[in-house]
């Protein structure tokens, strides 16, 4: 047996529909519905509603993949697991750096926010102008990332309790101002102008999708899934609905609430909009919300994704002292380390906007290979145990998959995004390669 599956084997299978939906629905439902709606809106109008819906298209392909990839190979490691055991470690590396990529951008778009958002709320009792100097955004994000790297070099429980309170937290004022908000929609906001255009639909789907991005993380722990032919494809769908309702519902009302006036403020338009009905209280609890909901999203993911700094250094991709182990708190406190002056260095330098269509980017060619890599597991009858989950149509799924994400790449993609993603692939293939020249000069002296 191989050494991985002996690993994964000591793992216990505890985790239900239910608890995985519920993980899945957590990663999912983070801290982009509290911006993107605004961003929405100044795209495409009142129309705004359809980006989300060739959202959830294209995220219910994706997922119907992950799904029979995830019911084939019930391995920890999620979508990298997948495309590992269906494509080999050359193109297995590749998406485990697109895994981390993905995370990486995210986390610092998220940072962008989180300051801005913390920013507004300091300065809520002033008015809803008052965006603060411009200096303190930056000072922000450095001291809370940082503060958040110190609590995870310090143990992992410390930062999963964190993780665990802010869940609910962030949940409540989005419930609330759907549920209260609902009430004070005007139907006239809802009356389109022209009709957008195809190209300007998918352009703004290709960054609203932002919100929906998460899954691919949130099945990672794959090798801790009771009977994962069954419970993945039913916690994604579950997930996958309930977060898509949830966002249609928050865009609804933001937009029967302050119509083409919602698009005027890209970082706090809920709290703008809660204040249209619930004054500067409504406003106050939608900036809380956002906050907190943010500060959540940055410990969880500087939690999670370092360890895949960690893996490529104990794997002899990276330098070796990013496997370093803290002697006391016994914590990749190097990766650690490292992955929070990553964010620091891109939140402060960059935009959320171009941050999050850079996440997108490397998530979207993460959802290509997956679709591939369900293809070549159905046809070589990939198991690890029980009945594998079948999407219908057969290869059509898959391909219909990659066909969307390339058109969503084609349309968000500027030449500075597309260069970077080639130098980010060259980046990974290059490391592969010293790593196995490495390899065999041991093996061949």
């Amino acid at each position: 047996m191989p050494a991985a599956a002996r690993a994964d084997a000591l793992l216990v299978r505890a985790l239900g529909v239910r608890q995985l939906a519920a993980s899945i629905f957590n990663y999912t439902v983070g801290s982009g519905i509290f911006a993107l709606p605004a961003l929405a809106v100044a795209r495409l109008g009142s129309a705004a509603p359809l980006a989300y819906l060739v959202c959830a298209l294209v995220m219910a392909l994706v997922v119907l993949c992950f799904a029979e990839a995830g019911s084939r190979v019930a391995s920890t490691g999620g979508p990298y697991a997948y495309v590992e055991v269906a494509l080999g470690p050359f193109v297995g590396f590749i998406a485990g750096v697109m895994l981390f990529m993905t995370g990486l951008t995210a986390g610092a778009a998220v940072a962008v926010l989180f300051a801005k958002s913390l920013t507004a709320l300091l300065f809520a009792g002033r008015n809803a102008a008052a965006e603060g100097p411009t200096w303190l955004p930056p000072v922000l994000i450095i001291v809370v990332v940082a503060a958040l790297a110190h609590v995870n070099v310090r143990g992992v429980r410390r930062s999963a309790r964190i993780v665990e309170i802010i869940t609910v937290a962030k949940l409540l004022p989005l419930i609330a101002f759907v549920v209260v908000g609902a009430a004070f929609v005007r139907p006239e906001h809802f009356a389109w102008g022209p009709t957008p255009t195809l190209s300007g639909v998918l352009g703004t789907a290709g960054i609203v999708i932002f919100a929906f991005s998460g899954i691919e993380s949130a099945l990672t722990p794959s090798g801790e899934v009771h009977t994962p032919w069954r419970t993945v494809p039913r916690a994604s769908f579950i997930a996958l609905g309930a977060a898509t309702l949830l966002y249609l519902a928050i865009q609804w009302v933001a937009l029967g609430i302050q119509g083409p006036a919602l698009a005027l403020n890209d970082t706090t338009p809920l709290a703008e909009a809660a204040a249209v009905f619930a004054g500067p209280a409504g406003r106050l609890l939608l900036l809380l919300g956002a906050t907190v909901s943010m500060l959540g999203y940055l410990s969880g993911n500087i939690l999670s994704v370092p360890r895949s700094l960690f893996a490529f250094a104990r794997d002899g991709f990276l330098p070796p002292s990013l496997s370093t182990v803290h002697a006391r708190h016994h914590t990749p406190h190097v990766a650690i380390v490292v992955y929070a002056a990553l964010i620091i260095g891109l939140a402060v330098s960059g935009t959320f906007e171009h941050l999050a269509v850079l996440a997108n980017l490397t998530a979207f060619f993460l959802y290509i290979l997956c679709a591939v890599a369900v293809w070549i597991l159905r046809r070589r009858d990939v198991r690890t145990s029980g009945k594998p989950f079948l999407i219908p149509g057969g290869p059509l799924i898959p391909l219909a998959a990659c066909l969307a994400n390339a058109w969503l790449i084609y349309e968000t993609a500027g030449p500075q995004d597309a260069s970077g993603i080639a130098a980010l692939v060259a980046i990974a293939v290059a490391l592969y390669l010293v790593r196995k020249y490495r390899s065999r000069s041991r093996d061949f002296p």
